[in-house]
C-alpha cells in the first residue's frame, strides 16, 4: 500500500469534478420541491440530458451546443411530468418513477450509435499564472466552466429564495398552494416553471457526466446519481449551501475510495465502493436535525377549482 502517491491538491480538484453533476441535479430538484412538487424522475432526466448533450456534441463538434441540448432535453422530459401531475393530476410519486424508467429506455435507444465514440473535449478556464500555482492552482483555477456554473447556480438559488419576490412566491406556493392561489398567484404556472428548471439542471448534470467526468456514452452511466440527488435535497433540509456541502462530501469520499483502491489498501473493493453512499447519508442525517425546511405542500396536487 502506497499512500504517498495520492496528491491532496489533485484529490480536492477531482472531488470537485465528481461532485458537480450531483450538485447540478440536486439544486434543480431543490427548487422543484420548494414549489411543493416531488419529482422522482431526476435519474431519467439526467440520463436523457447525458445522451442529448453527447450526441449533439459529437455531431456538431461543439461542447457548448451539447450542453444547451442537454438542458433542453432534460427540460422537455420534465414537461411530460409537469403535464401529468399539474394538469392531469396524476400521482407525483408514480409519475416520477415512470419518468425515470422512460428516460432510461429512451436514452438507451438514442445512444445505440454513439457507443465507443469520444466527444470533443470541453475547454478549461485556465487563468495564466494562477492555474500553475502550487496547491491552489489545480483546485481553484483549472476547471471547466460547468463546475464554476454549479457553484454560481447554488449561490443564485440561495439568493433568489431568500431575497427576491420570485423566491417568496415560490416558497408560498410550496408551503400552502391554496393560500397562494387565494392571493392571486398562478400556482400551476409557478410549479410548471420550477419543474422545467429542475429538468434543465438535471439534464445539465447528465451532460457533465458524459462530456467531462467520463467523456463517453455508456448505457445507464448516471449510475444512481439522480437518486442520490433526491436524498441529498431531503437530508440537506432544503438549504442550497447544505446541498453544496453534501455534494462535495459525496464527491470527496467517492474520489478517495478510488484512490485507496489504486494505492492497494487491504480492504475489499466492494466495501470501498459502497462507502461514499453510506458515509454521505450518515453525515447528512446528522446535519439535518432541523426538518423545518420541508415545504408543507410537498407532494400534494393542486386543483385549480379550489
Amino acid at each position: 500500500m502506497d499512500l504517498s502517491a495520492i496528491s491532496p491538491a489533485l484529490l480536492i480538484a477531482s472531488l470537485m469534478v465528481a461532485a458537480t453533476p450531483l450538485l447540478l441535479a440536486a439544486i434543480g430538484e431543490l427548487v422543484v420541491e420548494k414549489a411543493g412538487v416531488l419529482n422522482l424522475g431526476v435519474e431519467g432526466m439526467m440520463i436523457v440530458g447525458a445522451i442529448c448533450g453527447f450526441a449533439v456534441t459529437v455531431e456538431t463538434g461543439s461542447p457548448m451546443l451539447g450542453v444547451l441540448a442537454a438542458m433542453v432535453g432534460g427540460a422537455l422530459l420534465s414537461t411530460l411530468f409537469g403535464f401529468l401531475t399539474q394538469f392531469a393530476l396524476a400521482n407525483q410519486v408514480a409519475s416520477g418513477l415512470a419518468l425515470t424508467l422512460f428516460g432510461l429506455g429512451l436514452s438507451a435507444l438514442m445512444g445505440q450509435n454513439y457507443i465507443g465514440i469520444k466527444p470533443p473535449s470541453m475547454p478549461k478556464l485556465e487563468i495564466a499564472g494562477l492555474s500553475d500555482m502550487p496547491f491552489f492552482g489545480p483546485i481553484l483555477f483549472a476547471h471547466d466552466p460547468l463546475l464554476y456554473l454549479g457553484i454560481l447556480l447554488t449561490a443564485a438559488v440561495w439568493a433568489l429564495l431568500k431575497f427576491t419576490r420570485v423566491g417568496l412566491v415560490l416558497r408560498a406556493v410550496g408551503e400552502n398552494h391554496d393560500a397562494a392561489h387565494a392571493l392571486g398567484y398562478h400556482v400551476i404556472r409557478v410549479r410548471f416553471l420550477a419543474i422545467m428548471f429542475g429538468g434543465g439542471c438535471a439534464g445539465l448534470g447528465g451532460a457533465y457526466i458524459s462530456l467531462i467526468r467520463v467523456p463517453q456514452w455508456t448505457e445507464g452511466m448516471t449510475a444512481g446519481i439522480g437518486w442520490i440527488a433526491l436524498a441529498l435535497v431531503v437530508f440537506a433540509s432544503w438549504k442550497p449551501w447544505r446541498v453544496l456541502l453534501g455534494a462535495y462530501l459525496f464527491g470527496g469520499i467517492n474520489v478517495l475510495q478510488l484512490n485507496l483502491q489504486a494505492a492497494g489498501i487491504a480492504i475489499p473493493v466492494e466495501y470501498l465502493a459502497m462507502s461514499p453512499y453510506l458515509i454521505t447519508i450518515l453525515v447528512l442525517v446528522i446535519l439535518s436535525a432541523d426538518k423545518s425546511g420541508a415545504p408543507a405542500s410537498l407532494g400534494r396536487s393542486f386543483h385549480a377549482s379550489n
